[in-house]
């Protein structure tokens, strides 16, 4: 299993020939409110206003959970992150946050390289499954989380049962599986 250092520090090669960075920092970071900012004001272009979800810094410290930058040539390029998810499965799901690609660096591949790394990373720390939402305004992602294996689940948080919103999940082991113990 990959341990959160393994997974921040893949170097991958995009679709054009470059190398993407990840690497892990404090959701508090000025890298990280950054990034989330630019986020958080595709919302507003998409949907008229921000995402109002609460979220606490701390959520994201490794090992109960992560915030993702990617790099491309030293440059922000996108974010993501996980942290455990506060409603059903008691302790087995995460729950995928602030995945964004800044416009410059999209349809490289590298949305689908940071979510690989959020889900391996929360696999490593013994999650069975992930959740996220999402928006009907947003079909790349949609499109993107289709495409990983991701179906609808339940809605949940202040999005649930909101016109537009889209909420989904996938498990990431077999329901067999033998969870690993927490030390």
């Amino acid at each position: 299993m990959s341990t959160s250092a393994e997974v921040a520090g893949r170097s991958v090669r995009l679709r054009d020939g470059r190398t993407a960075e990840l690497r892990a920092v404090p959701y508090d970071d000025p890298l990280a409110r950054d990034l989330v900012g630019r986020v958080q004001q595709e919302y507003v272009d998409r949907y008229g206003g921000p995402d109002e979800a609460a979220v606490d810094p701390a959520e994201f410290v490794p090992p109960a959970g992560l915030f993702l930058v990617a790099e491309v040539d030293g440059e922000p390029a996108g974010c993501g992150a996980w942290r455990r998810h506060g409603e059903g499965h008691a302790g087995t799901e995460a729950e995928v946050k602030r995945v964004y690609v800044v416009p410059a660096f999209r349809r490289l591949g590298l949305a689908q390289l940071v979510v690989t790394a959020l889900e391996d990373s929360a696999r490593a720390a013994g999650y069975r499954s992930v959740v996220l939402n999402s928006g009907d305004r947003q079909p790349e992602a949609l499109g993107l989380y289709a495409a990983m294996g991701y179906r609808p689940v339940p809605g949940y948080g202040i999005y649930a049962g909101e016109a537009g919103a889209v909420f989904l999940g996938r498990q990431l082991t077999d329901p067999g599986e033998e969870r690993p113990w927490a030390s």
